[in-house]
């Protein structure tokens, strides 16, 4: 049997959800060494997550928490290094495009270790966003590049990037089958709220160009103040801190919750009339799910809801959001453009691949 020895580097709250299904494929053919950077380190962000999704504990726990991008990569790297190499892996994988992200990936690239980039080949064009510029990083020194769509293979094909390609749908697809009918059955936050399914919007807002900028967020709960609906709106720690520090009220219809659990958040979503969010994962979650998004962001890495019309970017302005909430009714059809589901197996498949082509 071949051996493959893999570390997985994972950090934020939309890793551990992509890491439960590809963890459990992994470790039934391969040596797996779980890393938890510490990025989101708040129980409702983290642990929760590997109770939840049952993921193992972390073999590591770097404890980097919070700072500036570059105090975070920085520390990160240092931290990953000394156990890349403790441990001496085959290939290092890393998820998405956070600051997690491009520290396991340039630790390992230093060491002349492979990459392999779950969720590879996104682009949102815009490079003013800190994760635009992870994605694109990581990318140019991987080895293996997992693709979740078409576009994606495209947007790499534009860059030189052809080696090592391979389209294996969406990681988060797997995740979402396996855990919704469980949701469905287990979580009771519908009743907990006091919720009606379709009668409520579900809200959430963390990325720093919303946080970091009163205006913007001032604007974005004005307009959801606006709608004559409920609004759920699970508070990043991020996005409290900041409604603190800037005085800022939220409007009555808003009802201000705890980041939630993943069974607790797909029941939440799946239930919603409408999803407003700034987060690229909530948005495929949301077109998975079947629920209209309204995206407060100009940009999206997402680009196929988008073109089928399960979502809109809006920015933050007011008369978007309030015209998107009442207006915004997809008529068309959600083609399966982000898998069926295996992509973990597919993973595992292009690894071994990989590893027997080298003849190790």
């Amino acid at each position: 049997m071949l051996r493959v020895r893999v570390v997985s580097v994972v950090g934020a709250r939309p890793q551990f959800i992509k890491c439960a299904p590809l963890s459990r494929a992994l470790r039934a053919r391969y040596d797996e060494v779980l890393v938890h950077t510490g990025q989101h380190y708040d129980p409702e962000m983290s642990d929760v997550f590997f109770e939840e999704l049952r993921i193992p504990p972390p073999d590591h726990h770097l404890g980097v928490g919070s700072g500036s991008h570059a105090e975070q990569t920085g520390a990160m790297l240092v931290r990953i290094e000394r156990v890349l190499l403790d441990e001496r892996p085959d290939l290092v994988l890393v998820y998405g495009d956070t600051n997690s992200t491009l520290a396991g990936a340039l630790a390992a690239a230093k060491l002349a270790i492979p990459v392999a980039h779950v969720e590879a080949g996104l682009r949102s064009f815009d490079r003013t966003m800190p994760e635009e510029l992870n994605r694109v990083l990581t990318d140019h020194v991987s080895a293996l590049l997992f693709c979740p769509t078409p576009t994606a293979v495209q947007n790499l094909a534009r860059e030189g990037i052809r080696e090592g390609v391979r389209l294996t749908g969406d990681i988060m697809a797997d995740a979402l089958a396996f855990n919704r009918d469980l949701a469905d059955a287990t979580s009771t936050v519908l009743e907990r709220l006091g919720l009606a399914p379709e009668g409520y919007l579900v809200l959430t807002v963390h990325r720093a160009s919303n946080t970091d900028d009163p205006e913007r967020l001032k604007a974005i709960l004005g307009a959801v103040g606006e709608v004559d609906l409920s609004v759920v709106f699970p508070v990043h720690p991020r996005t409290r801190h900041a409604l603190a520090q800037n005085g800022i009220a939220l409007p009555e219809n808003v009802i201000a919750v705890e980041p939630q659990g993943y069974l607790d958040m797909l029941r939440l979503m799946g239930a919603a009339r409408r999803i407003l969010t700034d987060s690229g994962g909530v948005q495929k979650e949301a077109y998975l799910l079947g629920v209209p998004c309204i995206t407060l962001r100009d940009t999206t890495e997402w680009v196929e809801t988008v073109e089928l019309g399960w979502n809109v970017l809006v920015g933050v302005s007011p008369a978007a959001i309030i015209a998107a909430v009442e207006r915004l009714a997809p008529t068309r059809e959600r083609p399966p453009v982000y898998g069926d589901g295996r992509a973990a197996g597919a993973i595992v498949d292009a690894i071994g691949a990989y590893f027997e082509g080298r003849g190790e």
